[in-house]
């Protein structure tokens, strides 16, 4: 039996975001499931589950586009954590970041350094000086 979208959008959340991703999706059932459906079945479902690149290539380019976009810390958030989840270590998401200075500007690399310096903490990845 052939998987749907939503089934094979949620396997990619869970392998990516685990509990953070899923958390987003449960926030959104109560004012727009519609929304969280469509992250499921159209970002997970059908972008995250194309074969020409890999989960940790898919998750360097959106932390990459997100802090280029700017005012998307939220998903930043959950966005490094799942490139952490798989497998992206924390000097190669800061070194992707900072790769962004000439093109984007330092404040919103500086924004997304201290979000990435708010979950690598949480993680317990940071070194104490």
């Amino acid at each position: 039996m052939e998987k749907t979208r939503f089934e094979t959008g949620m396997e990619n959340l869970k392998k990516i975001d685990g509990v953070g991703g899923e958390a987003v999706i449960q926030s959104l059932r109560s004012i727009s499931p519609d929304l969280g459906r469509y992250i499921i079945e159209f970002a997970f479902g059908d972008i995250y589950d194309r074969k020409e690149l890999s989960l940790s290539e898919r998750e360097m380019i959106t932390i990459t586009s997100l802090l280029t976009a700017g005012g998307c810390e939220p998903q930043l958030e959950v966005h490094i954590n799942g490139a952490l989840n798989v497998g992206i270590p924390p000097e190669k998401i800061t070194e992707t970041f900072l790769q962004c200075v000439p093109y984007t500007g330092f404040p919103k690399v500086l924004n997304a350094i201290q979000t990435a310096k708010k979950v690598f903490a949480e993680r317990g990845l940071l070194e104490s000086n």
